[in-house]
């Protein structure tokens, strides 16, 4: 397989790695593919959403596998509640805020949010307490604008001040195409995102709080007398869907945010501007069954297992072995993974001591030229200093080998 050849190639020539060091790097251990290897299958054209802005995206290297308008300015409406959860995940993270915090539904939050309202609400009593993980759920399974609003005020004071919480985190994921001004999502102006930003943002409260993200797949929540369920119809239809976030409102249209996972592999499909509540769910399966069929996920590099060894100065070991720190996947056209280059990038010269967990290098994996994988090598175990005379005697030939 091309994709083994050249792994056995970085054992006998330094050519394709940017390093320039004796002896090379040996090879790493032979990936093996998640799945047998399929033969390469030409892609169709993906399923046109119909939608004003649409993306599949693949959650493990947040590639674009389909799209249309998705760099363009539209309204989130609920889907705006995701980057409120990812705000409040990341202030108990911090320990602002806690998941037992009584937080408070206040006036406010009662009339622009709640039942007298034309949007969602979560009905919890107004001028009285809900802890904060009931109220979280609350907006993420009812998309309770009420929920939304309270929640907040709790975290930030005023929907004002945490405006600017979710604006400063949005920035933080690369989300450069969105603007916030409240936690809800009703439209307002200045309140917009991109189809691209939404799905940065699924990939990263996946990625990064994964046990707030999985309130999006309960199916139903009931507050006081009020049971409500998931306006998300993935659910019902796909074991293998886990969220994330419908919304609408009439100058949004009906919007998606999904997600799935099948295997090692999870897709984020975004749809926004749809004619109504089936067909955004109709588009969205069928984009992410389009992703799933003709894209397929490869499992490269284990952690703790040696990618390569490094020739090492001044140390009590004269090599250490490099690895990753977090397995290594790969998401690329079914029937490719034997095109798949490797190539390493580590420093000339490396001197003890050296940390276990160090960060030493990166490894790159290619597919036509462009980078599909990327991850930093580590050093697997520590190496540590060596006496007097032994880093005496590699400082003279270190010196000699550099003339």
């Amino acid at each position: 397989m091309k994709f083994r050849f050249a792994l056995a190639a970085l054992a006998t020539t330094a050519m394709g790695l940017a390093i320039a060091q004796t002896p090379a790097p040996t090879p790493a251990p032979t990936p093996a593919p998640a799945a047998p290897a399929a033969p390469a299958v030409e892609i169709p054209p993906p399923p046109k959403p119909t939608a004003t802005a649409w993306v599949l995206m693949d959650h493990i290297t947040g590639q674009v596998l389909a799209g249309e308008n998705y760099t363009q300015r539209v309204e989130p409406a609920s889907i705006t509640k995701v980057m409120t959860s990812y705000v409040l995940a990341a202030e108990q993270k911090n320990g602002k805020i806690k998941p037992d915090d009584q937080v408070m539904m206040s006036e406010r939050a009662w009339r622009e949010g709640g039942a007298g309202t034309d949007g969602s609400y979560s009905g919890f009593a107004v001028n009285k307490t809900a802890p904060l993980i009931d109220m979280e759920k609350g907006m993420a399974v009812q998309s309770g604008n009420d929920a939304a609003i309270a929640l907040a005020e709790h975290a930030a004071g005023s929907q004002e001040a945490f405006a600017s919480l979710m604006n400063n985190y949005a920035a933080q994921i690369g989300m450069k195409g969105s603007h916030f001004v409240n936690a809800h999502g009703l439209s307002a102006p200045e309140h917009y995102s991109t189809a691209y930003d939404l799905a940065l943002l699924g990939r990263a409260f996946i990625r990064d709080y994964p046990e707030q993200y999985a309130y999006n797949k309960i199916k139903e929540f009931t507050v006081g007398a009020i049971t409500q369920p998931n306006r998300n119809l993935l659910l019902w239809r796909d074991a293998s869907v886990d969220g994330i976030k419908t919304g609408h409102h009439s100058a949004a249209g009906y919007c998606l945010m999904s997600s799935a996972k099948r295997g090692d592999q999870r897709l984020i499909a975004v749809v926004m501007g749809s004619t109504s509540e089936k067909q955004r769910a109709d588009d969205s399966l069928a984009l992410l069954n389009w992703g799933f069929r003709f894209y397929e996920t490869h499992r490269l590099y284990e952690p703790g297992k040696a990618i390569a060894t490094q020739r090492v100065w001044k140390g009590k070991a004269k090599e250490v072995q490099l690895g990753v720190a977090q397995p290594m996947l790969v998401s690329v056209p079914r029937g490719r993974y034997d095109d798949l280059k490797p190539t390493m990038d580590v420093p000339k010269t490396l001197v003890a001591p050296i940390a276990a967990g160090q960060a030493i290098g990166t490894v790159k994996v290619t597919l036509d030229g462009k980078v599909v994988a990327e991850s930093p090598l580590v050093a697997i175990t520590a190496i540590e200093e060596a006496g007097f005379f032994k880093r005496l005697w590699d400082a003279f030939w270190m010196w000699w080998e550099s003339e």
